[in-house]
């Protein structure tokens, strides 16, 4: 029997674990797509201290977990712009990266209300996935620093203090 998918933020020591998630994720799937410069860019960006040091300021970090092996994460900074959404191969189309971005999306907007719109630079590969999450493309692809993406935003409706679900807040 699977393991059940568990939620939850990413606990201070597990940076390590997140930057051998996505690494592993990133030059199965992504890398390929991009320049060396591009490369080294994102693998920078997920060094093991750069994570820690956004851990410690503006970004919420979600992690999935089946077991004791870590499966997904995701990083939002100011509760508004996803920096990173990735999920082990093995657990990809499972409902993990939705699951992922709606927990995400519930505390982006208890802890900024005026939040409409979050947005995200999805790299060319993972355009449909997002398109599946509710996203739309902003505007063609771009390339900045060797990394290839394409703008992508989702818009939130007003809660009015009530919840998704329907009952109050």
């Amino acid at each position: 029997m699977a393991e059940p998918i568990r939620y939850r933020a990413m606990e201070p020591g597990e940076e390590g674990a997140v930057n051998r998630l996505v690494a592993r994720v990133f030059h199965h799937h992504v890398a390929p797509l991009f320049s060396e410069r591009g490369v080294q860019e994102v693998l920078r960006y997920i060094d093991p201290g750069a994570i820690r040091a956004r851990f410690e300021r503006n970004y919420l970090l979600l992690v999935a977990t089946a077991g004791t092996q870590l499966v997904g994460v995701i990083a939002v900074r100011d509760y508004e712009h996803v920096s990173l959404l990735f999920v082990a191969t093995a657990f990809q189309r499972q409902g993990i990266a939705g699951q992922l971005l709606e927990r995400a999306l519930e505390t982006c907007r208890d802890n900024r209300p005026d939040v409409r719109r979050i947005d995200v630079n999805a790299s060319p590969n993972a355009i449909e996935a997002y398109e599946r999450l509710g996203f739309r493309q902003l505007c063609p692809e771009q390339i900045e620093n060797g990394i290839r993406f394409v703008p992508m935003a989702m818009d939130l409706p007003e809660c009015d203090g009530v919840s998704v679900e329907g009952g109050s807040r």
